[in-house]
């Protein structure tokens, strides 16, 4: 999603999980825009799983879910505003992710095994975060045990901008963020397609469950 000059969005679970209850675990990623960009066109981009394309390694050990950038020959399918590298990478052996020089990484490991990563194989666990400059070099990834470590990978090149934030609202300045304000509250942003069903639909779910508890 590039929220750009405003958008109103809204990620709901499925009418089932709402329904039934469940886990789910997601990741919410800010990327901040130059500020040529702040004020272009909203978008969307929908890509299903399905269709987020897949490297896989020469020695078939490593494979890694291109969902933004291009890992060899494998490009993803959504367009971004600048250049940058959004990553599920699983390895149960060794890969050197090349990057595009000036660009910063970051890896941060969500799974039960420990990665080593970079030129000194530092040990990243789960929960951590190691932050890289690459220096035009390769990132060496390498799984620490047997079992398949999982990362995700995120790269960009910095743009040195100043940052105003409040709420929900990434601009440059204060007297910009004076104006989201505005164009929010008077309805310049619009409206979601069936909000207020998908909201009786939580409230609904949500006090079922209560119900199912006191009982």
């Amino acid at each position: 999603m590039s929220a750009a000059s405003g958008i109103i969005h809204s990620e709901m679970p499925t009418e089932k999980m709402l329904k039934e209850g469940g886990v789910m675990h997601s990741f919410q990623i800010w990327v901040n825009l130059p500020a040529k960009y702040k004020m272009t066109a909203p978008r969307y981009q929908d890509v299903p799983p399905e269709n987020i394309p897949t490297f896989t390694s020469s020695d078939e050990k490593t494979r890694i879910k291109v969902i933004a950038g291009k890992v060899e020959d494998v490009t993803a399918n959504i367009d971004t505003r600048t250049q940058i590298f959004f990553l599920d990478l699983r390895t149960t052996g060794q890969y050197a992710l090349d990057l595009p020089s000036g660009m910063d990484a970051m890896v941060y490991n969500f799974h039960t095994e420990p990665i080593l990563v970079g030129n000194e194989k530092a040990e990243v666990k789960e929960g951590q975060m190691a932050v890289i400059k690459t220096d035009g070099q390769p990132i060496d990834f390498e799984a620490a045990g047997s079992e398949e470590a999982r990362v995700l990978v995120l790269a960009g090149t910095p743009i040195g901008e100043k940052v105003a934030r409040y709420g929900p609202f990434v601009m440059n300045t204060r007297d910009e963020l004076y104006q989201a304000f505005e164009d929010m509250e008077t309805g310049r942003f619009g409206s979601i397609p069936g909000q207020m069903e998908r909201m009786q639909l939580t409230d609904s779910a949500n006090a079922a469950r209560a119900k199912a508890g006191k009982e």
